[in-house]
């Protein structure tokens, strides 16, 4: 039996039609998409097939888009008796990830990260956060140059995603300031996000107290198989832990590169993006070029999987 990590993706990922051939082809998906609707009260699905681009990426719509189309594949899979070893998400993905590990229901994570999505978007105000990812620099290479900022100039390090790209957070002004210094300390290029807010740093933890009280209403059960959390990049299945590792995840850095290395140990045969687009692939491409990857976006894609899962080692 072929040993498969999950791997299921963030902010930045969704796009408009994602998920749709999926709907189109299986009557399980087009179920579990209008439970969705009904559980949100809004046309998730409409927003996901249609857009408009500029609705479908405002956080409170695009986490739990994400999250629906992520599962909606687990469950073709697990049709399929496939089931992973090991899984990880990045950013929001964890969310789909301790679903896919039984930690979480779906009925009660849709509504969970569309609520997360509502208080990040309120925790610093609107257009005065930002995120840009910085080519070609290491973390002490790129922290050593923060601390050349005023006080007021706000940045953290928010995603360790691979070799070379490290993603930063924080206000306008101190993304504005920084960009400059970074360039003159060797990046090759920083790149702004596409983002609405300056998530996984600092600036979040206003959203932090409202976020444990949305936690303490959830029932979260141990996983099933272990789950690699963005804020250690290590293995964790005790439910207790799970919850309070999600808390602190608003505000920390996923450590996605650290998380992909730790689970290289557990011997997977290939690592399997769930949902919509390639940015995981490449990433854990980047950090091991000799990595088996999959990304599952379309029936095509799936029933390549399937074949290769199915073949003889």
């Amino acid at each position: 039996m072929k040993r498969v990590a999950f791997l299921f993706p963030g902010q930045g990922s969704q796009a408009v039609g994602m998920s749709k051939a999926f709907y189109d082809d299986y009557d399980e998906v087009k179920k579990l998409f209008q439970q969705a609707d009904e559980l949100l009260g809004n046309e998730l699905t409409q927003m996901m097939f249609n857009g408009p681009k500029e609705k479908l990426t405002e956080t409170e719509n695009a986490q739990p888009a994400l999250l629906l189309a992520g599962i909606a594949v687990q469950r073709l899979l697990q049709k399929e008796d496939i089931h992973p070893v090991t899984t990880a998400g990045h950013s929001l993905g964890e969310y789909s990830a301790l679903v896919a590990a039984e930690a979480l229901s779906t009925e009660e994570a849709l509504p969970l990260v569309a609520k997360r999505g509502k208080l990040m978007e309120e925790a610093f105000p609107k257009g005065q956060g930002s995120m840009a990812a910085v080519l070609g620099m290491n973390q002490s290479e790129i922290e050593q140059t923060l601390q050349q900022l005023k006080d007021e100039e706000v940045v953290d390090i928010a995603n360790l995603n691979c070799p070379g790209q490290i993603v930063i957070s924080g206000s306008k002004a101190g993304i504005d300031a920084a960009v400059p210094l970074l360039k003159e300390n060797g990046a090759k290029r920083v790149m702004p996000l596409n983002v609405s807010g300056p998530f996984h740093s600092r600036l979040m933890k206003s959203a932090n107290e409202q976020f444990a009280k949305e936690l303490d209403r959830i029932t979260f059960s141990d996983a099933s198989i272990p789950v690699y959390a963005n804020v250690t990049a290590a293995p964790v299945t005790e439910r207790s832990t799970i919850k309070e590792l999600l808390v602190r995840q608003l505000y920390s850095p996923v450590r996605f590169e650290e998380s992909i290395r730790n689970m290289m140990d557990e011997d997977v045969d290939a690592f399997v993006e769930l949902g919509t687009g390639k940015v995981l692939s490449g990433l854990v491409r980047k950090i091991d070029r000799k990595a088996k990857t999959f990304a599952i976006q379309d029936p095509d894609s799936l029933a390549e999987f399937i074949t290769w899962y199915r073949e003889e080692s």
